[in-house]
C-alpha cells in the first residue's frame, strides 16, 4: 500500500528547514565550484517505516516529523434508533412515506448526507455524513423527529443555572448539541429549580450528567461580600490596579471593587474557599491598617482646575497615589465645592500637596479674539491648519465656540502661549485677505440659486474664489452670507443679488389652450415648440400628459417674457383656429380624377398655394364625393369656389337658388344629412348646398347640369310646402338584399312609388349602422300608401319561386367568365336570385334555372335577355396602333383601358408581345398617328398593311366599340423636343435618376436624355399625350433655369485665395481635434486647404482658401489674426528632471491640460530618444509663460522628493522575481531518481511533451531496449 503526503509551499519550507546539514546540499547559483547533485533520496526522504506496537505512542523520528497532520473536513457517524424507540415502525413504507420525507427535509436544512438501513432486531440505522457541524445538526433532527421522546427533570441550585446556560446560551446550545436533547431552564423570576430535560433515553442521560457536573463544580466555588468605606478602596485597588491584581494571581481570587463613579462600599470575592478566605483577610489587614495609619487634609483648588488633578481617565490621581501612597478625592462634577481631600500617611501629604499644586497649575487656559465666520478658515480643510498647530503641541487642546467671537486654547502654559501667538497671527492674516457679506434672499428661491445638482452655486463659488453658505429649507432662514476674496465677494454678491431679482420677479401663468392644438403647436419631432423656446429662453413651458386630458399649458419665467411669450402663443392658438375652418366641397365623380392629377399632383399644388389642408375621402360607389378641406375660413371658402371653378370649365353646370326658411334647413337635411342625400341621389348628378348654421340665410344652391336642375327644386320645394303644413314619418325593415330590387334599375321601381304616393322612401347608406331600416316621409296619407306598397312588395320577395328560361350555350361563357362576375352583378341588383347554368359536362343544354322571390326572378330574366341581346348584337373592329405605344395606352396597372371598358361596355384585347420585331427601314407615319410595318415574314407582306402585333380586337356593340376606338387612338403619345445645353443633362437626370423619374411622375411623360457619347446632342425628347406635353416642356425650361442659375452661384463660390504662413503655426490655427480650422470654416462657409506634409512639391506655407470672396477675405483675416498673436509668443525651454514628466502630465494628459488651461500656454515634453530627456518647452505670452515655468518648477520640487524616497525604498526591497531569472539555472536535478535513464544529470525539458505529456494528448510511444510493453 503506497502512502501520498500532499505539501504545500509553506509545509514544504518548514521540511526542508528541519533537514540537517548531511542531508540536504545546497548548491549555490553563482558559485565557481558546483557539487554534485543530491541524490534523490537526500532530496526526497522515504516516510517512516511503521513502528512496533511498543513505540506506536512515541512521535516519529525524521525530518517528515515536523508536518502536521491533515484533517478530514467530512465525517461520517452512524445512529441507532431501536425498535421500541422508532416513531415510524410500519415495515411496508421503508423508504417512503413520512419517514422518508422528514429525512429529506433534513437534509435540506442541515446540507447532510443520510442513508437509513433496517437492522435484524428491525431498529434503524442511520448513517450522516457531511461536516462536523452539519452531522451534529442532523443528529438533534433525527432524534427530535424519528425517535419517539422522553423527559426527565433535574435540580440544582437556582444560583447555578446560568452556569449551564453560559454566555449568551453558547454552552446550553452546545449541550443540547452534543446530546441531542431539548433542555427547558426556569426563568430567573420562576422560584422553581427544576431543569426539564426532553429527548432520548441515552441523551437525557447524559444531559443530566453533565448538568450535575456543572453543579458539582459551582459547589466548589464560594462568594463573599465585604463591606468597605468608599475612601479606602484606592488603598486596596493601589496605583494602577496594581495591588488587587497581584492579589488576585496570588489567590486565585476575583476581586470585584465597585469603580469610584458609582457609589457602592461592598467589595466582591469569587474562588475557592481556602484561597477566597486568605484574599479577604489580606483586603481587611489592608484597610484596618490603613484606617489607623491615614489622616486628611482639605485645600481648596479651583474648580476648573479639577480636571488636570485627576487627568485623563484618571491618570495623575494614580501617579500621585504611586508616588506619594496618599489617594486624593475630588468631588463629584455636578458639585459646586471646589474643596480636594488629600488621604494618606502625615509623613507623605506635603509631597502629595505639592504635586496637587503641580498638576493644577500645569495647564492654563487662554483665549483668542476672532469673529466667528473667520472659524472654519482658521481650522482649515478637513482640519488641516489646525493639526499643523495640534501635531506641534499635542497636549493642546483647541475650542471653537459656535456664534461667539473667541478661540479657547487649553494646555501647557508655555503651548498655550506658542499656540495663541499662532492663532492671532492667522487671524490677522485672514482679516486682511478675507471680507464677507450677508444678503437676505426669499428662502423659497434658494434651490433656484443652487440650481440643478449645484451647478449655479458652483460656478459662481469657482468663478469668484468664493464660499457661499446657504441654509438648509428646515430653517425657513432668508439669510446667505457670502466669505473669501473682498472683491470676490462682492462680485458674488452682485450676481446673486441679479438672480434672485430675477427669480422675485419671475411668475408663473396658466394659458388655456384646447388640447386639440397641442400637437400642433409642439410640431413635429418638437420643432415648432423647439422655436417658441429659442425665441423665449428665459421661459419654462409645460404641456400636460395627453393622458389628463387638460387644456392648462403652464408658463415661468420673468414677468415681461412670460408676458411676451403667452401673447405670442395666443396669436399663434387664433392663428390655428382660425386656420382650422372646414368645409366641403361636393364634386362629381367623373371630374375627380381631374382635379385630383396624376398622383395627386394637382391637388398638391392646390394645397401648397392655398395653405389650406384637404383631405380626399376613399374610392366609393356614389356618383359624387366630397372633398374636406381646412384653414382659415376665407382662404377655405376661396379654394371652394376655385374647385367649383375648375369642375365648372370641365362640364357646363347650372346653378340655381332656391329660396327656403331656414328654420326648414335641419328637417330638410335630414338626420346624418340622409333625407338630403337621398334628393340628390335621386335626381342623379346634383349637389344641394345649404347656407352655414347661424347665418340667417334662406338661400339653398342646387348645382347640375343643364336640364337637371328642375326636378331636384321642385323636390325641394314641395318638401319645404309639405314641412310647413305637414308632415309624418314610418320605419320598414327589409333586408340588405332586397334594397336593390325596392329601388331598381336606375331608381325605377323607388321612383314609381313616389310617384303614386307622393312621399318620399329613405334607404340607408353604407355608414349607416342599421343596414334593414327604410324611412318613408311626407303626408300621413301619402306614407300609408307608400308603405303598403312597399311592404306588399317585401312580401313577394319574401316568396321564393323556380323558374327557367332558354339561353344559347355559346354565350353561356360570358356569364361565368371572371369567375362568374356577371352573375353576381344580378344576384346583388335583383335581391339575391341564383341563376344555375347546366354544369353536365359534354351536354348543349340550353335551359338556365332561376330562383328567387318572384319579382326578382322576372326581372333578373328581363335582364339576361338584354345580355343576350347584346351578345346577339356583337361585333368586333381592329385598331392599329403600333406596339411601342400599347404600355403607355394601358396606364398603370391597365387603369385606362379598364375605365374605356366601363365607360363604352365593350371589351379590349390586345395582341401578344413580339420579341424581335423585323427593323423597318423608314416607317411611314399615317395620319392617324400609326405606324406602317412589316409582319414576321416581311418578304411577302404587304408593306402598307399593319402588323399582327400593332392590331387591338374591340367587340361590343358597334357604336359603342366605335366610340372606344376613338377614345384608344386619342391615347397615343405624341414626341416632341427641347433644346438643353448638354453640360445640365446630369443635373436634371439626378442621383440614380431621382430627378428625371420626378418630373416623368409630375407630368405623366416619358423623357428620354441621349446617352453620355453623344456630347454634341442637346436635344431631350419628351413623349406623352398631347394634354401633358405643354406642361412637361415649361417644367423642363423651368428646371433649366434654376440649374443655369446654380451654376453661376457654383463659379462665385469657387474664388481661391492664398495665405503664406509659416508652417510652424499651422497646428496653432488648427486647433485641438481642427477646432479653430473647423469654427473658421463654419463662420465664413468656405473651405480651408493646408499643404500635404509628404508633398515636398507643395510650398509648405501656402494655405488655399475657397468660397465667396468676401467670405475668402474674411476668413483670411481670421488667420492672419490668430498668426498675429502666435508672433507675439515667446517660446522657452526649462530643465525638468525625466523622472516627474509622467506626474506633472497626469493620467491620460488631464493634469498638463489643466495647467495649459489654467496659464494659456502650450507645454511640450520631449519624445521618447530626444537627446536632452530632461528639456520641456513652453510657448505663449511672456508673463503666462514666466508663471507656468514657476508653477511647473513648483511642482518638480514636490514630486522628486518623492522620487527620490521611492528610490531610497528600493535599495532595501528584494529583487523582483524577472531580474532573478536572468541567471542561468539549469534547473532542479537529483541523482538515482526511479524515474530517470542512467547517468541522466539533466534537468527534464518542461516544453517537452515526452517528458510531461498533456492529458488526453496523443504521444509517439518511446522505444525502450527491451521491447514493447506487453
Amino acid at each position: 500500500m503506497s502512502s501520498v503526503a500532499v505539501l504545500t509551499q509553506e509545509s514544504f519550507a518548514e521540511h526542508r528547514s528541519g533537514l540537517t546539514q548531511q542531508q540536504v546540499k545546497v548548491t549555490a547559483l553563482n558559485s565557481e565550484e558546483e557539487n554534485d547533485p543530491p541524490t534523490y533520496k537526500e532530496a526526497f526522504p522515504p516516510l517512516p517505516e511503521k513502528a512496533p506496537c511498543l513505540e506506536a505512542a512515541q512521535e516519529p523520528s525524521g525530518p517528515w516529523s515536523k508536518i502536521r497532520p491533515i484533517k478530514a473536513s467530512v465525517i461520517t457517524q452512524v445512529f441507532h434508533v431501536p425498535l421500541e424507540e422508532r416513531k415510524y415502525k410500519d415495515m411496508n413504507q421503508f423508504g417512503e412515506g413520512e419517514q422518508a420525507k422528514i429525512c429529506l427535509d433534513i437534509m435540506q436544512k442541515t446540507g447532510a448526507h443520510l442513508e437509513l438501513s433496517l437492522a435484524k432486531d428491525q431498529g434503524l440505522s442511520i448513517m450522516v455524513s457531511g461536516k462536523l457541524e452539519a452531522v451534529m445538526k442532523a443528529r438533534k433532527e433525527i432524534v427530535a423527529r424519528l425517535q419517539t421522546q422522553a423527559s426527565a427533570t433535574v435540580a440544582i441550585p437556582k444560583e447555578h443555572h446560568r452556569f449551564v446556560i453560559g454566555k449568551n446560551g453558547e454552552k446550553l446550545q452546545d449541550l443540547e448539541l452534543k446530546t441531542a436533547t431539548k433542555i427547558q431552564i426556569p426563568r430567573p423570576d420562576d422560584p422553581s429549580n427544576q431543569i426539564k430535560i426532553t429527548g432520548t433515553k441515552e441523551g437525557i442521560e447524559k444531559a443530566r450528567h453533565e448538568i450535575l457536573l456543572i453543579s458539582a463544580e459551582q459547589d466548589k466555588r464560594a462568594v463573599e461580600r465585604l463591606d468597605v468605606e468608599k475612601v479606602y478602596h484606592p488603598f486596596i485597588a493601589g496605583p494602577y490596579n496594581k495591588l488587587v491584581s497581584e492579589l488576585m494571581q496570588d489567590t486565585g481570587t476575583r476581586i470585584n471593587i465597585p469603580p469610584p463613579s458609582v457609589n457602592k462600599t461592598e467589595i466582591v470575592f469569587t474562588g475557592e474557599k481556602e484561597q477566597l478566605a486568605q484574599a479577604v483577610a489580606r483586603v481587611k489587614k489592608i484597610y484596618e491598617e490603613k484606617k489607623k495609619k491615614t489622616t486628611t487634609i482639605a485645600v481648596e483648588v479651583k474648580k476648573s482646575q479639577h480636571k488636570y488633578v485627576i487627568g485623563r481617565k484618571g491618570n495623575s490621581l494614580q501617579e500621585i497615589l504611586e508616588k506619594t501612597g496618599v489617594s486624593v478625592e475630588i468631588p463629584p462634577t455636578d458639585s459646586s465645592s471646589e474643596t480636594v481631600i488629600l488621604r494618606g500617611e502625615p509623613e507623605k501629604l506635603g509631597q502629595a500637596l505639592t504635586e496637587v499644586y503641580a498638576k493644577a497649575n500645569s495647564f492654563t487656559v487662554s483665549s483668542v479674539s476672532a469673529p466667528s465666520w473667520l472659524h472654519r478658515f482658521i481650522i482649515g480643510l478637513f482640519g488641516q491648519n489646525l493639526a499643523k498647530i495640534t501635531q506641534q503641541m499635542p497636549k493642546i487642546h483647541i475650542e471653537f465656540t459656535e456664534g461667539e467671537d473667541k478661540i479657547t486654547s487649553e494646555g501647557p502654559t508655555e503651548d498655550v502661549n506658542v499656540a495663541q501667538e499662532q492663532i492671532e497671527v492667522m487671524v490677522k492674516d485672514l482679516i486682511n485677505r478675507t471680507d464677507y457679506a450677508e444678503i437676505n434672499v426669499d428662502h423659497k428661491f434658494h434651490r433656484h440659486l443652487i440650481g440643478k445638482n449645484g451647478a449655479n452655486i458652483n460656478r459662481i463659488k469657482d468663478l469668484y474664489k468664493v464660499s457661499v453658505r446657504i441654509p438648509p429649507d428646515n430653517e425657513k432662514s432668508n439669510l446667505i452670507r457670502i466669505e473669501g476674496d473682498p472683491q470676490g465677494v462682492q462680485q458674488a454678491k452682485k450676481e446673486l443679488l441679479e438672480l434672485a431679482s430675477r427669480m422675485e420677479n419671475e411668475r408663473t401663468k396658466d394659458l388655456i389652450i384646447e388640447q386639440k392644438f397641442h400637437r400642433t403647436i409642439i410640431g413635429q419631432k418638437g420643432e415648432r415648440i423647439r422655436e417658441i423656446r429659442e425665441k423665449f429662453p428665459e421661459v419654462i413651458i409645460n404641456f400636460p400628459d395627453p393622458a389628463h386630458k387638460s387644456d392648462i399649458v403652464q408658463l415661468r419665467g420673468p414677468k415681461n417674457e412670460v408676458e411676451k411669450c403667452t401673447k405670442y402663443m395666443q396669436k399663434m392658438v387664433a392663428d390655428l383656429v382660425e386656420n382650422s375652418f372646414s368645409i366641403s366641397v361636393p364634386i362629381f365623380k367623373q371630374f375627380h380624377k381631374n382635379i385630383i392629377g396624376k398622383g395627386g399632383a394637382n391637388i398638391k399644388k392646390i394645397r401648397e398655394e392655398s395653405n389650406t389642408k384637404i383631405d380626399l375621402p376613399g374610392r366609393e360607389q356614389a356618383t359624387q364625393r366630397q372633398l374636406l378641406s381646412q384653414g382659415r375660413e376665407q382662404t377655405v371658402k376661396l379654394l371652394r369656389h376655385r374647385i367649383l371653378a375648375i369642375q365648372k370649365e370641365l362640364a357646363n353646370i347650372t346653378e340655381v337658388e332656391v329660396s327656403i326658411p331656414s328654420k326648414l334647413h335641419n328637417s330638410l337635411i335630414g338626420a346624418k344629412g340622409r333625407f338630403i342625400r337621398s334628393i340628390m341621389e335621386e335626381c342623379g348628378g346634383v349637389h344641394i348646398h345649404f347656407p352655414t348654421e347661424g347665418s340667417g340665410s334662406a338661400t339653398v344652391t342646387i348645382r347640375a347640369q343643364p336640364r337637371t336642375w328642375r326636378k331636384p327644386r321642385s323636390s325641394c320645394c314641395t318638401w319645404a310646402e309639405e314641412k310647413q303644413t305637414k308632415s309624418y314619418t314610418v320605419d320598414l325593415r327589409a333586408k340588405p338584399e332586397y334594397h336593390k330590387f325596392l329601388i331598381g334599375k336606375g331608381g325605377g321601381n323607388i321612383r314609381k312609388v313616389r310617384d303614386n304616393t307622393g312621399a318620399r322612401i329613405i334607404f340607408p347608406t353604407s355608414e349607416d349602422k342599421d343596414q334593414e331600416l327604410i324611412t318613408i316621409m311626407g303626408t300621413e296619407e301619402a306614407v300609408k300608401e307608400a308603405q303598403k306598397e312597399l311592404e306588399a312588395l317585401i312580401k313577394n320577395l319574401d316568396n321564393v319561386v323556380e323558374d327557367s328560361m332558354v339561353v344559347d350555350p355559346k354565350h353561356h361563357r360570358h356569364f361565368v367568365i371572371r369567375r362568374g362576375q356577371v352573375l353576381r352583378e344580378i344576384a346583388d341588383e335583383y335581391g339575391g336570385v341564383m341563376v344555375r347554368l347546366p354544369t353536365v359536362s359534354g351536354t348543349q343544354s340550353d335551359k338556365v334555372t332561376l330562383k328567387g322571390a318572384k319579382d326578382c326572378v322576372e326581372a333578373a330574366k328581363k335582364r339576361i335577355q338584354e345580355i343576350i341581346e347584346d351578345l346577339e348584337a356583337q361585333v368586333t373592329i381592329e385598331c392599329t396602333i403600333p406596339q411601342k405605344f400599347h404600355r403607355s395606352i394601358m396606364g398603370p396597372k391597365g387603369s385606362r383601358i379598364q375605365q374605356i371598358t366601363r365607360d363604352y361596355g365593350v371589351q379590349i384585347k390586345f395582341p401578344d408581345r413580339e420579341e424581335n420585331p423585323a427593323p423597318v427601314a423608314e416607317p411611314a407615319l399615317q395620319e392617324n398617328g400609326e405606324e406602317g410595318g412589316e409582319g414576321k415574314d416581311g418578304k411577302d407582306a404587304d408593306p402598307s398593311s399593319p402588323r399582327k402585333c400593332d392590331i387591338i380586337i374591340i367587340s361590343g356593340r358597334r357604336e359603342k366599340c366605335e366610340a372606344a376606338k376613338e377614345a384608344l387612338q386619342a391615347l397615343v403619345p405624341v414626341t416632341i423636343e427641347v433644346e438643353v445645353p448638354f453640360d445640365l443633362h446630369r443635373y436634371i437626370i439626378g442621383q440614380k435618376g431621382s430627378g428625371i423619374r420626378k418630373m416623368m411622375d409630375e407630368f405623366e411623360v416619358n423623357i428620354q436624355v441621349p446617352a453620355p457619347e453623344l456630347q454634341s446632342s442637346d436635344i431631350i425628347t419628351i413623349t406623352g399625350l398631347a394634354a401633358n406635353l405643354d406642361r412637361a416642356k415649361a417644367g423642363l425650361l423651368e428646371r433649366v433655369k434654376e440649374l443655369q442659375a446654380e451654376q453661376e452661384d457654383r463659379a462665385l463660390r469657387s474664388f481661391k485665395l492664398t495665405v503664406t504662413v509659416d508652417p510652424k503655426y499651422h497646428p496653432k490655427i488648427i486647433g485641438r481635434k481642427g477646432a479653430v480650422i473647423t469654427q473658421i470654416r463654419t463662420e465664413h462657409e468656405v473651405n480651408i486647404q493646408f499643404p500635404d506634409k509628404d508633398d515636398e512639391s507643395q510650398a509648405q506655407d501656402q494655405i488655399t482658401i475657397t468660397g465667396y470672396e468676401k467670405n475668402a477675405e474674411a476668413a483670411r483675416d481670421a488667420i492672419m489674426k490668430i498668426v498675429g498673436e502666435l508672433e507675439q509668443m515667446v517660446s522657452e525651454d526649462v530643465t525638468l528632471d525625466h523622472r516627474v514628466h509622467a506626474r506633472i502630465i497626469g493620467a491620460r494628459g488631464k493634469a498638463i491640460r489643466k495647467i495649459m488651461d489654467e496659464f494659456k500656454v502650450d507645454i511640450r515634453f520631449p519624445q521618447s530618444g530626444a537627446p536632452d530627456p530632461n528639456c520641456v518647452t513652453v510657448t505663449g505670452l511672456p508673463e503666462n509663460v514666466e508663471e507656468a515655468i514657476d508653477h511647473i518648477l513648483n511642482l518638480e520640487e514636490e514630486y522628486l522628493a518623492d522620487v527620490v524616497d521611492n528610490e531610497a525604498m528600493q535599495v532595501y526591497m528584494k529583487p523582483s522575481s524577472h531580474e532573478e531569472s536572468k541567471v542561468p539555472s539549469k534547473g532542479f536535478v537529483v541523482r538515482d531518481a526511479p524515474c530517470g535513464t542512467v547517468n541522466n544529470e539533466k534537468a527534464p525539458d518542461m516544453s517537452s511533451s515526452e517528458d510531461f505529456p498533456s492529458f488526453g494528448a496523443q504521444v509517439a510511444p518511446k522505444t525502450l531496449p527491451w521491447g514493447p510493453k506487453r
